[in-house]
């Protein structure tokens, strides 16, 4: 009987701070780390203020998990997309798997585009704390330049890293932008189909278009 108790509190606790992370991620996308208060946290949670100390030590810590937790599932559906492509993958598949995280928050809303935008925040002005995840971000680069070197073999692999930079800021401003909305508000076959060209040729480069 005791230890079915301590199991529902711990249980219960670890729902409590879902939430907040939770509800962290929707307000830190919203405004971004300057414009989220402690209340509008618990608030939003229906959590109490204690609960933030308890779980996580500050607003700040619960800001950090946050953001880290959101990069994390971001840059796991990144890496799972190219990971899928095969060996003869072109510029356009690559492109496409590279929004896709991108393009399947602009057609799901809620949470998952929250998430989307907070990574986008973050990926403009990182955080403290930003190296924490250097392994996955390295893995996925490390991924994306090996699909995209078989495509463009004359291109230096700075390059390339310098394009694929390029075509993750474009995703950020993308989320953050009113044109964003506009995409949420279309099919997602039209989404891909405005959204992927303009990748690729940002992959691309015009000195290769020809």
């Amino acid at each position: 009987m005791v230890r079915e108790r301590a199991d529902q509190r711990r249980e219960a606790g670890q729902r409590t701070r879902d939430r907040l992370l939770s509800a962290a991620q929707e307000l830190l996308a919203q405004r971004g780390q300057e414009g989220v208060t402690l209340r509008e946290v618990t608030d939003h949670a229906e959590a109490n203020v204690s609960a933030v100390s308890y779980h996580f030590g500050s607003m700040k810590a619960l800001c950090d998990a946050a953001i880290e937790q959101a990069l994390e599932q971001y840059l796991d559906a990144q890496i799972a997309a190219v990971a899928a492509l095969d060996a003869a993958a072109g510029v356009e598949e690559l492109a496409a798997a590279f929004a896709r995280p991108m393009m399947h928050a602009l057609a799901a809303g809620g949470r998952e585009l929250a998430v989307i935008r907070t990574v986008a925040r973050v990926g403009i002005d990182p955080p403290e704390g930003w190296d924490r995840l250097t392994g996955k971000f390295q893995q996925s680069r490390r991924d994306i330049v090996r699909v995209l070197s078989a495509s463009l073999p004359a291109v230096e692999e700075q390059e390339l890293v310098f394009r694929i930079r390029c075509a993750a800021g474009l995703l950020n401003w993308l989320a953050l932008a009113p044109i964003g909305a506009e995409l949420a508000a279309e099919p997602p076959e039209r989404t891909a189909r405005r959204l992927v060209p303009v990748l690729a040729g940002a992959l691309r480069g015009l000195s290769d278009a020809g």
